[in-house]
């Protein structure tokens, strides 16, 4: 019984004769492969004076049981043996030569001819000629070995065709010896050697094997002839092992004559694994001329030629490629009937799945394979199994069926580590288990699972993975592990269950507490490369968002001359080529810029798929384009969380275009770079922006309280520091504020303006007031240098007109008419009693807080510095400034009365303390009044008259009138700012607050009493 199947066997390898190279003795086995491949190369000869070529198959391993089937198939003969052996000295060489002749008996019954080639020995007997043995000095001194296996191969072709001749030419009739396989043998014992039934069976095993050998010596036109016979004959006496053995001899013939180019392809180039080292298979064609036999059997389609030497009697004779099919069918089915012919019928599935696949016949040919894997061997050894399974595989891949391939691969790993091996094979395990990924819808690389639905079977490929992950850890590869667990968590994330996800996880921050995860391609031995896998699911991104500067710390461009609409790109004014490539420009890029040195921000909304708290640690950004250092954060996510706002932040360090590329993180021991390319889905607000020249900051404190009111600018700029304070009305105060440079640049440059907003109160004289020369004084200042700046918060507002602040006065000849009156020049005038309510002080509570008025400002201060005031940017910041103006004196009348001279004339002013302190009342050249909360006392005050001849006349012509209000307003404000000034009135309260201020009476002067204080026009 054949013991050992050929996988790798094709149809072309009947034409072959079997060498086989064996080393003798101790030979280093890198050298004896790198004789055996040189030998190996000569694989086909062309014979001297002859148009014949001769094929040969070399093997360094043969089954001496294999060898007793040569009778039965001349190609599975060993007809020649090769041995290479080393001796370094002449006392070796005896015993050497003895052991060439005990290996020359193993197969001494078949073999035509045998050489030995010796290496390292020199001197005399290296020096005597002989065919049989050819010495070398050296592995690298043997340039004649492939002349050598030339002329070997010559003298087994004389013997080969010495033999064809002798059994070709056989006239003895009735001795024809009876052909035997091994276990047929004991069955011939006591036949009837006369009879004719045994005479046709000789005869046709003899045919048969005169037709191997026609086809082995070239002869291919009379090996046809000699198998159609072989056929009939044994048909007729139904001696069925050799009529398969016919049959698929007569395929072969016909498969080399349509398929000069071999059928062996990728998987009959492999043979290695098998045990040797074949010619490819295009060696195999025969020179000729355009074919004359086509008409039969050549046909074109399905990858067919014609053997352009042919002639038309081996047309008749060749079986046609669907003939082909059939024959081998019915050999195969003929093999089936013998228990012991497994090996034999095994081979032959494999040569017509090889056929079929040429013809691109894969349903056929998977028939055949399906055949093929229930043919019962014996026990097969582990070895074995794992090389029948491996070559199950590449045929199912070659017909196309990648899965049914990727399965008996699959099988094929498992025997590497079964558990009868005393030493399991994890490695090759595992190579098997990678070769099975493409089978089912798998691959290394996670960009391929990004894009688009799932495909294939997602809990095989979990299982797969599995495999590779336990292959990977009893190979000892922990960073293997992390990959692969990496790659089965990202990509099958949607696929596991939640008790699943907390397994894999768990598995893989025990693999990553030995080796963490990283961003480095994995090389494997063979070459094969793991890409790294990123968790981009772990947290899921969903939008990536640059956020702009903070309000204070956003630069500013300087506004140009020729102004910032001019465009010098291009010389047209309009170009919609122009326009579409900006607005693409537009998309990417955005429309603010970030700061060298400042922190820049990026926020990202993220959640977490986990059924568990998810922690991610080590979480920065991946920028391109600038110098930037990423601040890294950690985050902890909840369960199955919604959506949740993530900033990052980071500080360029460089200038020029940053572009925001993604983001890398720490989750379970594996670091990930995340790319938003590689992230389906993700929206963002563009990703490159301009980072500018360092700027200087500028922090400011102040001498007054934060306030709680926050104004709000109609401009939309928002306030960085808001800060309240309390005054009476014509009271003084100074806000000191502390500008601080608590950047890294020097400030050069500050401007500062104010802005009153949200009032409807009317000012006189300045609200806010300061000298900015003292201040720059301190410039440039450096960082972490404090300039001080003064500004002087002054306010006069018109309290007068409200006449609710108090009851109505008592009737005494008071009018605002400024006629004269009668009553003395002071006078004590009291409100009324009925109208009061009990508690004084409630009342001067509720009516002080229901009279505050309000005054709100903006300081803008301006400033730049450093390389960033260079290039033209600068920075502002803004200070809110919220007053809070209670009522102290206030006039309730005005009027006036004539001096003793023309000159000068009384101005009588009732005054009221609506304060609930008691206060004095000071006026220039006047004696002071005192006044108590809420007490209205007149006062009269002497002034010398005043020439308004100055300030601009109303104007009275016509084309002029639109603006004769404003004029008036402006020429009115003007005589009451002199009076004001020449009157001096200042309030002061006597208690221990200290408070002092001016009071007013621009509010209060009516068109009557500026012309009882004006000199009378007069002209002489």
């Amino acid at each position: 019984k054949m013991s050992v199947p050929d996988y790798m066997q094709c149809a072309e390898d009947h034409q072959t004769l079997l060498v086989v190279v064996q080393p003798i003795g101790i030979v280093p086995e890198e050298s004896f492969f790198r004789i055996y491949k040189r030998i190996s190369a000569v694989s086909q000869v062309n014979v001297r004076d002859s148009q014949r070529v001769l094929y040969i198959r070399y093997r360094h391993h043969y089954p001496p049981e294999n060898n007793e089937w040569g009778d039965f198939q001349t190609h599975r003969k060993v007809v020649g043996l090769i041995t290479i052996t080393e001796c370094s000295s002449a006392k070796e060489w005896p015993q050497t030569f003895e052991k060439f002749h005990l290996q020359k008996e193993m197969y001494g019954s078949t073999l035509y001819d045998s050489r030995l080639f010796v290496f390292g020995l020199q001197g005399e007997i290296a020096e005597q000629p002989r065919t049989d043995v050819a010495f070398y000095p050296s592995y690298n001194e043997c340039e004649t070995v492939e002349k050598r296996i030339e002329d070997f191969i010559e003298s087994l072709f004389i013997v080969l065709e010495s033999k064809r001749l002798d059994r070709a030419t056989d006239k003895s009739g009735d001795k024809i010896p009876l052909l035997c396989v091994p276990f047929e043998k004991k069955d011939f014992v006591g036949l009837d050697t006369d009879s004719r039934h045994y005479k046709k069976r000789c005869q046709g095993r003899m045919r048969k094997h005169v037709g191997d050998l026609c086809l082995q010596a070239g002869m291919l036109q009379d090996s046809l002839v000699h198998y159609h016979m072989a056929v009939e004959l044994l048909r007729s006496v139904n001696d069925f092992l050799w009529l398969g053995a016919a049959l698929e001899g007569l395929c072969s013939a016909s498969v080399i004559y349509h398929y000069p180019g071999g059928t062996g392809g990728k998987v009959g180039s492999r043979r290695a694994q098998g045990g040797s080292l074949s010619a490819e298979a295009g060696n195999r064609h025969r020179p000729g001329k355009d074919g004359i036999a086509v008409l039969f059997c050549a046909l074109t389609s399905n990858g067919i030629n014609a053997d352009t030497s042919a002639e038309i009697g081996r047309a008749k004779n060749c079986l046609s490629p669907e003939d082909i099919i059939e024959k081998y069918k019915e050999a195969i089915s003929y093999y089936g009937k013998y228990k012991n012919a497994g090996v034999i019928e095994l081979e032959a599935c494999v040569k017509a799945v090889r056929v079929l696949a040429m013809q691109k016949r894969s349903m056929e040919a998977s028939e055949f394979l399906q055949n093929a894997v229930y043919i019962n061997l014996r026990q097969l050894s582990e070895e074995e199994k794992i090389q029948r399974y491996s070559i199950l595989s590449e045929l199912y891949e070659r017909i196309g069926f990648h899965r049914k391939s990727a399965f008996f691969k699959r099988i094929a790993a498992m025997q590497c580590a079964a558990p009868s091996i005393p030493e399991p094979g994890w490695r090759a395990c595992y190579k098997l288990l990678l070769e099975t990924l493409p089978g089912y819808s798998l691959s290394l690389d996670p960009q391929d699972f990004s894009k688009g639905t799932h495909r294939g079977w997602a809990a095989v490929q979990m299982r797969l993975l599995h495999e590779l992950v336990y292959a990977s850890r009893r190979m000892g590869n922990p960073a293997l592990c992390v990959r692969h667990l990496s790659f089965l968590l990202q990509t099958m994330l949607d696929f596991l269950s939640d008790q699943e996800k907390k397994d894999v996880t768990q598995s893989l921050e025990s693999y990553t507490a030995k080796c963490p995860g990283t961003m480095e391609v994995i090389t494997l031995s063979d070459g094969l490369k793991l890409p790294p896998v990123p968790f981009t699911k772990l947290p899921i991104v969903k939008s990536v968002k640059l956020l702009n500067l903070p309000t204070s710390l956003r630069p500013h461009k300087m506004k140009s001359l020729l102004g910032q609409n001019v465009s010098t790109k291009s010389p047209f004014i309009y170009s919609p080529i122009i326009a579409h490539s900006r607005g693409e420009e537009r998309s990417k890029k955005i429309d603010f810029q970030w700061v060298q040195g400042d922190v820049c921000e990026v926020q990202l909304m993220v959640y977490n798929p986990m059924p568990f708290e998810l922690r991610v640690e080590n979480m920065g950004l991946l920028t391109t384009g600038v110098e930037f250092e990423s601040l890294p954060a950690a985050l902890s996510l909840p369960a199955e969380s919604g959506l949740y706002p993530v900033t990052l932040v980071g500080v360029p360090q460089t200038t020029g275009q940053i572009t925001v590329n993604g983001y890398h993180t720490s989750v379970f021991g594996v670091f990930s770079d995340c790319l938003l390319d590689n992230l389906p889905g993700v929206k963002t607000n563009g990703c490159t922006v301009e980072v500018i020249p360092a700027l200087p900051r500028l922090q400011i404190s102040t001498s007054l309280p934060r306030s709680a009111h926050t104004l709000q600018p109609s401009s939309g700029d928002e306030i960085s520091t808001n800060v309240s304070v309390q005054l009476y009305n014509g009271e003084t105060q100074q806000l000191i504020i502390k500008l601080e440079n608590i950047g890294a640049e020097p400030l050069e440059k500050l401007e500062v303006t104010a802005k009153t907003v949200n009032t409807k109160e009317k000012l006189y004289g300045d609200f806010l007031s300061w000298n900015l020369e003292d201040t720059l004084c301190q410039f440039p200042l450096k960082p972490g240098k404090i300039a001080t700046f003064i500004v002087n918060i002054k306010v006069k507002l018109d309290f007068s007109c409200q006449e609710n602040l108090l009851q109505d006065l008592s009737d005494d000849g008071i009018s605002v008419s400024g006629l004269p009156l009668s009553s003395p020049f002071r006078q004590v005038v009291k409100p009324r009693v009925e109208t009061k309510p009990l508690n004084p002080q409630e009342s001067s509570k509720v009516g002080d807080f229901s009279h505050v008025k309000t005054l709100e400002a903006i300081l803008n201060f301006k400033y730049s510095g450093g390389p960033g005031h260079a290039e033209g940017y600068y920075r502002n910041l803004a200070l809110g400034l919220h007053v809070e103006v209670e009522p102290s004196v206030f006039f309730t009348r005005i009027s006036t009365l004539p001096a003793t001279s023309t000159r000068q004339c009384h101005l009588l002013l009732d005054v009221f303390n609506s304060t609930e302190h008691e206060l004095t009342i000071s006026a220039r050249n006047n004696e002071d009044l005192i006044l108590h909360a809420g007490e209205c006392q007149r006062m009269a005050i002497q002034v010398d008259k005043f020439n308004f001849e100055s300030f601009p006349e109303s104007p009275t012509d016509g084309a002029q009138l639109a603006n004769a209000k404003q004029l008036e307003e402006e020429r009115q404000q003007a005589r009451g700012l002199e009076i004001n000034s020449k009157l001096d009135i200042c309030w002061k309260i006597i208690s221990a607050l200290k408070r002092e201020g001016e009071a007013s009476v621009e509010g209060v002067l009516n068109q009557l009493v500026l012309e009882h204080l004006q000199l009378a026009p007069l002209q002489w």
